[in-house]
This record gives structure tokens, C-alpha cells and sequence, in this order.
């Protein structure tokens, strides 16, 4: 269930007329704040830049859900070398229209070169994975050698002032000449020398939806040697593997709810 009192970023759809491009634009100024609410909640701190890296990787995520189908879900897992090693994790959905994320600073390869690893998920259709290998700690210039590569087709992501973010995608027979050579000065007269049709208007929030209830199942698993030495004192802490929040839950809560399910 969503949060009543989480604010929704509307993020809105165009249509480039005569250029055969699609564009989605949004400001995430709420959307952020409800993170850094999510983060002092949970007593979570991310060194800079890896928590730009994290709200730019959540910015485009939703931007890519907004240009995709309806029913679709992504998880994005971002591994990255610079500044330090560490993995980004963000995935999301439209339906709710809602991103999650976290950085994992501990326990990550420290071999091997940057990954980008994208996960499509549809009703009715088989998980899609793609994987590409990229450059740098610039998390737009990651997604848009991810959609050049694995979706094969040019996308342009623009920061605005603000915390506002536009995404431009190549649609067929799109002038890709344009789309390559656009400047951010051109993006910000593009109400000026384009012609826009609004398509639709979707909202997203940063929230997870997970609950000690939800996470049960995941410690249930666990010999019970492991669970033994994680409910030592009586109490076991239990971080979700999505958005990092952290909760604690009592053994004879646990017993009374692995009892029911058996």
C-alpha cells in the first residue's frame, strides 16, 4: 500500500512532431525529499557523490518507466568502480507508480569493469536481462550507453534547473542527426522550436512498500543455526534488500508468524 502522505512527481509524456522522438520531463525536488525523509528514518547515510549517483540512477529510472509500458517493471543494478567501489540498486513500477533504491558499499567485486544489468519484468512474459559494460560515475551517460547498446536506440538524458530531468528517445525514423547534436540550450527552447503533443501524464513516488512482514519470509529461509545467532538477544534486525530500511522484529513475533504459515 502506498503512503497517503508521499508526495508524487508527475512526469509528463510528449510527442516530437516531425523530429519522431519521445520526450518525458519531470521535477524531482519531492521526490527527493521524501528519500532524505526515507534515509533519517532509517539512520542511513550515503557518502557524496555516490548519493547523487543514487538520486540521478532513481530520476532516470522513473524517466525510463514513464517512456515504457504501463504494466512493466525495471531493476537496474549499477556496478561501479569510481569513486569507490560500489553497487547501486533502484527498481521501480507504474503500476503503482513508485522507485526504490540503495547503495551497497560492503561486500562488492572489486575486480572487473563498470556494469550496467537491467531486469524487465511483464505479466505474462519471461524476465528480460541485459547487461553492458560502461565508463565513468556519470549515471546518465550510464543509462544512455545502456540504450544504445542493449535497447539499440539513442536516448538523451538532460539536467535542468531545479532538479528538473528530460528524456529524449528515438522513436522510428527519428531524426537522429537532431537528437545526437541536441545542447542543453536547445532542450530549454524546445517549447519554442518543436512542435509538442502531449501523450499522458503518470505519477511516481520514492517508496518501497516493504514491511517486517514482507521481509519474514526472507530470515524463515535461514538454517536455524543462523537464526539462532540472529535472535541472540530476542530481537532480530532485518534490512530490506530494496531500500535499505532497517526493522527489528521480536523471536516470539517470528515463531507466532512461521507457526501460521506451516
Amino acid at each position: 500500500m502506498l503512503e497517503p502522505d508521499l508526495s508524487v512527481v508527475e512526469l509528463r509524456s510528449y510527442f516530437v512532431r516531425k523530429r519522431n522522438a519521445l520526450l518525458v520531463r519531470g521535477r524531482f525536488s519531492p521526490l527527493y525529499l521524501d528519500y532524505y525523509l526515507h534515509l533519517m528514518q532509517h539512520g542511513i547515510q550515503h557518502e557524496e557523490p555516490l548519493d547523487q549517483m543514487l538520486k540521478d540512477a532513481l530520476a532516470a529510472l522513473a524517466l525510463h518507466l514513464c517512456s515504457r509500458p504501463q504494466d512493466e517493471g525495471c531493476a537496474w543494478t549499477i556496478h561501479v568502480k569510481e569513486p569507490q567501489r560500489a553497487n547501486l540498486f533502484v527498481t521501480g513500477s507504474t503500476h503503482p507508480g513508485r522507485v526504490t533504491g540503495r547503495v551497497f558499499t560492503e561486500d562488492v567485486r572489486q575486480e572487473g569493469e563498470a556494469l550496467f544489468v537491467a531486469q524487465t519484468t511483464r505479466p505474462n512474459n519471461s524476465v528480460r536481462q541485459s547487461m553492458v559494460e560502461f565508463q565513468g560515475d556519470d549515471m546518465f551517460a550510464a543509462v544512455e550507453h545502456f540504450y544504445t547498446t542493449s535497447e539499440q536506440r539513442l536516448t538523451r538524458l538532460f539536467r535542468l534547473p531545479e532538479e528538473e530531468f528530460i528524456q529524449i528517445s528515438a522513436e522510428p525514423d527519428c531524426d537522429e542527426a537532431w537528437l545526437a547534436t541536441l545542447t542543453l540550450d536547445g532542450v530549454l527552447e524546445l517549447e519554442q522550436t518543436e512542435h509538442l503533443t502531449l501523450l499522458e501524464t503518470r505519477g511516481y513516488m520514492f517508496e518501497c512498500g516493504c514491511s517486517v512482514e514482507r521481509l519474514l519470509p526472507i530470515i524463515m529461509r535461514l538454517p536455524q543455526d543462523d537464526l539462532d545467532h540472529i535472535f541472540a538477544d530476542g530481537m532480530a534486525t532485518i534490512t530490506c534488500p530494496r531500500c535499505g530500511a532497517v526493522f527489528r522484529t521480536a523471536k516470539a513475533s517470528f515463531e507466532e508468524w512461521r507457526s501460521k504459515q506451516a
